[in-house]
């Protein structure tokens, strides 16, 4: 079956899957709480015919199309949502106040549910199984890792995996990625800030955890610009800052949270150790202590094996034509995609052009403006049968 066939058949089915990725836009739910969205993938699976396994990792489910024996592919789709009110105005927006799939999760869902139609429909050729797997908790819960752990690569053993994401900074039509590292290694930060608090029109009698924490910020800056090679990428970046409840009064404390990017996890260890030397530091040359650490999850750098890119390169020239694919440099957003071929296991996550300035979709994922130009579900639904068809006859052949 030739790729123009395959696309032709997604298409077919576009408002089918837009239909789907709507429903899901109104119910966004935070991580390991996709309860009615787990509930809206397994009615879909039965409904698809498709057996599947549910409440893996809390919410995560795993369906299975095709026979018990041969080699075996899985397709990989997050669906939670973020924290964000919704700012986009339409019929399909938000339900839930103050959050929002604003990282396209409802997208991946909903194409991976259009995949899963289109291969039950072509069950009887697949040469082995296809493992579709629906992970939560992507936006910093790790998911992918209990999903593991869970055994959604075992029984049988993925030999290949493959993962889309919605992608607003190339246009709708146009995949992108490149071989080897493409996401990078990313981990939360935390310093708490104590000192004195006090009078603020005396702040000779306090010890001002205020100026201190904007000292400790600035000079964190400096790990990037001045220890860092130039033309290695590493980012320290604070994004909140809690303080104080009254403008008469200097807190006892500062609290600060944020986020370390390398490329690698030595990288980033090393960057947390130096956030750590400079935040103590930096407290307590004001008289003031810095207490640091790390919460939640390091994830690794996503690498993308270099055969199933350049597979990916192949079937995105087929489906779009050889201005549809484009090589992009290394990002420094985070994926927990990582996981899943950490291991060993041969992957690669592919960027799914999305924008389209006529429609207005234009804004960065995690903003409250992100919308998503819907003509490209179809395609993405595309990429992943051909994905899971192509490697099955690839490995099939090479038993």
């Amino acid at each position: 079956m030739s790729a123009a066939t395959t696309l032709k058949d997604a298409q077919s089915i576009a408002s089918w899957i837009v239909d789907v990725r709507r429903q899901l836009h109104r119910i966004p739910e935070l991580k390991y709480e996709e309860v009615k969205t787990s509930a809206l993938v397994q009615a879909t699976l039965k409904e698809l015919g498709i057996p599947f396994k549910a409440g893996m990792a809390e919410t995560g489910v795993v369906g299975t199309v095709g026979p018990k024996d041969g080699p075996c592919v899985a397709l990989r789709a997050d669906m939670d949502a973020l924290p964000i009110e919704e700012a986009v105005v339409s019929d399909f927006r938000s339900t839930h106040p103050g959050r929002m799939h604003a990282c396209g999760h409802d997208c991946h869902t909903a194409m991976l549910l259009g995949a899963a139609k289109l291969l039950k429909q072509r069950e009887a050729t697949l040469p082995g199984p296809v493992k579709l797997i629906f992970q939560p908790a992507e936006e910093g819960g790790a998911g992918a890792e209990r999903m593991c752990q869970a055994g959604v690569l075992d029984a049988p053993n993925v030999q290949r995996i493959f993962g889309l994401h919605v992608w607003p900074q190339i246009p709708t039509g146009v995949i992108g990625g490149k071989a080897g590292t493409f996401l990078a290694a990313a981990g939360e930060l935390e310093i708490v800030i104590h000192g004195k608090g006090g009078h603020a029109a005396m702040p000779h009698f306090a010890r001002d955890p205020v100026t201190t924490a904007a000292q400790v910020i600035t000079a964190l800056q400096t790990i990037i610009s001045r220890e860092l090679d130039p033309l290695v990428a590493g980012v320290i970046s604070v994004t909140t800052v809690h303080g104080g409840s009254t403008y008469n009064v200097i807190p006892e404390e500062v609290r600060l949270t944020g986020t370390i990017r390398s490329l690698t996890l030595a990288g980033l260890k090393a960057l947390q150790t130096r956030v750590t030397e400079v935040a103590t530091h930096v407290a307590a040359a004001h008289r003031c202590t810095a207490e640091v650490s790390f919460p939640g999850n390091d994830y690794p750098p996503t690498d993308n094996d270099p055969h199933a890119w350049g597979l990916s390169q192949q079937i995105g020239r087929d489906l779009l034509g050889d201005a549809g694919v484009k090589t992009l440099e290394a990002v420094m957003g985070g994926e927990d995609f990582a996981y899943y071929v950490q291991g060993g296991v041969p992957g690669c996550f592919v960027a799914l052009g999305i924008r389209n300035q006529e429609l207005g979709a234009i804004h960065s994922v995690h903003t409250p403006q992100f919308l998503v130009d819907e003509a490209a579900l179809p395609l993405g639904a595309a990429m992943h049968v051909e994905f899971a068809m192509r490697s099955l006859s690839e490995l099939a052949a090479t038993k």
